[in-house]
C-alpha cells in the first residue's frame, strides 16, 4: 500500500523549527555566556573551541551522509523506472513467443496494466485513486500471468514458449513491487531528530562563545544566515526523498514508461 506525506508541508516545518530553534540556542548560548562574564569576568568564560569544532564536524557529517543517502535514494528510484520499462518491454516483445490465438488477449492486457503502472504514480497526490490503479495492476498481473500460463498449454505452442515468456512476466511483476517498496524506504526518524539535535548543540555552543563579541549586529546577521542554510539543508533532504509529492521530483523519467506504452500497437 501507498504512503503519502507531504514533503512541502513536513520540510516546511522542520525548516521553520530548526530555523527558530537555532536562533533561540544562539540567543541562549550568548545569554548564559554573558551571564558568567558578570559572575566571574572574562576569565571565567570556559572555552568551548575544541568541542565546538568536534559538534559542528559531526553536524557536517551527519548533514553529508544524509545528504547522500537521500540522493542515492533518488537516483534509485529513477533507475528503477527505467527498469520497469525495460521489463514491460521484453515481456511483451516475448508475447510472440506465444501461439497467435493467445496474442490478442494477452497485448490488450498488457495495454492496461502498462496503464495502470503510470496512472498510479501519475495520480499521487491523491492516495485513493493511486491506491486504486496499484490494485487495478495487481488484478492484472494475476491475468496476464493466467492467460501466459494458458498460452503456453495450447498445441501448437513452441517448446522454449514458456521458459522464455514466464520468467519474463517473473521479472516485471517483481519490479513493480520493488518500486512501490522503493516509495516506503527513508531515513529512521532518529536521524533526522540527531540532525536537528546537533544543530542546536551547536548553535548553543556558538552562542555561548559569542558572549564576548561586542558587534552584535553584525554577528546577528551571520548567525540569521547560518540557521537559514541548515534549514534550507533540511528541507531540501526532505524533499529529496520524496520525489513524486515535492519540488524536486522524478516525474520526467516516466517518459520511458509511456514510450514503451506507445510502442504497444
Amino acid at each position: 500500500m501507498l504512503q503519502i506525506v507531504n514533503p512541502a508541508l513536513i520540510g516546511g516545518i522542520a525548516a521553520a523549527a530548526v530555523f527558530l530553534g537555532i536562533l533561540a540556542f544562539l540567543t541562549i548560548g550568548r545569554l548564559v555566556g554573558r551571564r558568567v562574564i558578570r559572575l566571574h569576568g572574562s576569565g571565567g568564560l570556559a572555552s568551548t573551541s575544541s568541542l565546538e569544532a568536534a559538534v559542528f564536524a559531526l553536524l557536517g557529517l551527519l548533514i553529508a551522509f544524509t545528504f547522500s543517502g537521500a540522493l542515492g535514494r533518488f537516483d534509485g528510484r529513477r533507475a528503477l523506472v527505467v527498469d520497469e520499462a525495460n521489463a514491460i518491454g521484453t515481456a511483451y516483445l516475448r508475447i510472440d513467443l506465444l501461439p497467435a490465438a493467445a496474442q490478442p488477449r494477452l497485448r490488450e492486457a498488457f495495454r492496461s496494466y502498462t496503464d495502470a503502472r503510470i496512472a498510479t504514480y501519475k495520480k499521487l497526490p491523491d492516495l485513493n485513486a493511486a491506491s486504486e490503479e496499484l490494485a487495478r495492476s495487481l488484478q492484472l498481473q494475476t491475468e496476464i500471468w493466467s492467460q501466459a500460463i494458458a498460452g503456453t498449454r495450447l498445441p501448437d505452442s513452441r517448446p522454449a514458449a514458456e521458459m522464455l515468456v514466464m520468467p519474463a512476466l517473473n521479472a516485471m511483476f517483481d519490479i513493480a513491487t520493488v518500486r512501490v517498496m522503493a516509495t516506503q524506504m527513508h531515513p529512521p526518524t532518529i536521524v533526522f531528530a540527531m540532525l536537528i539535535g546537533l544543530a542546536l548543540a551547536s548553535a548553543l555552543l556558538a552562542g555561548y562563545q559569542s558572549a564576548e563579541d561586542k558587534g552584535h549586529v553584525r554577528n546577528g546577521l551571520h548567525k540569521v544566515g547560518f540557521a537559514a542554510i541548515i534549514a534550507l539543508t533540511v528541507y531540501v533532504i526532505i524533499d529529496i526523498e520524496y520525489p513524486r509529492l515535492g519540488w524536486i521530483r522524478i516525474d520526467a523519467v516516466d517518459q520511458v514508461l509511456l514510450n514503451v506504452r506507445a510502442s504497444m500497437k
